[in-house]
């Protein structure tokens, strides 16, 4: 079996830390104040990231591309959904044309 990667590494954690005290992890912080506050965090670092590509450096980028993808994995956490089953999906998605793959989403 294959060594899990950051991002699994990183579900990982965050998974370890969502029922510590609020006071002493941010992750069981954000777990706390419940699913708003988690989806609107991961709205502001989306904009962040949107506004760092635009105006910014690439480290900028890189940094709020990073924040962005550890938000969403505190969400998906939060509403138990694993890593894997994005990855699953972005697997299946592999090889279709975005074009065809979002008409087939419609209706």
């Amino acid at each position: 079996m294959s060594q899990p990667g950051t991002l699994e590494r990183l579900e990982a954690t965050i998974a370890a830390r969502s029922g510590a005290d609020p006071d002493s992890s941010y992750v069981a912080k954000l777990n706390a104040k419940g699913l708003g506050k988690i989806a609107q965090k991961l709205g502001e670092e989306a904009t962040e990231a949107v506004i760092a590509a635009l105006s910014e450096d690439d480290e900028s980028l890189v940094g709020e591309a990073a924040d962005v993808l550890f938000h969403l994995l505190v969400l998906l956490g939060y509403k138990g959904i694993p890593l894997a089953d994005v990855l699953a999906e972005l697997d299946r998605r592999e090889g279709t044309s975005g074009l065809v793959e979002k008409a087939a989403r419609k209706g």
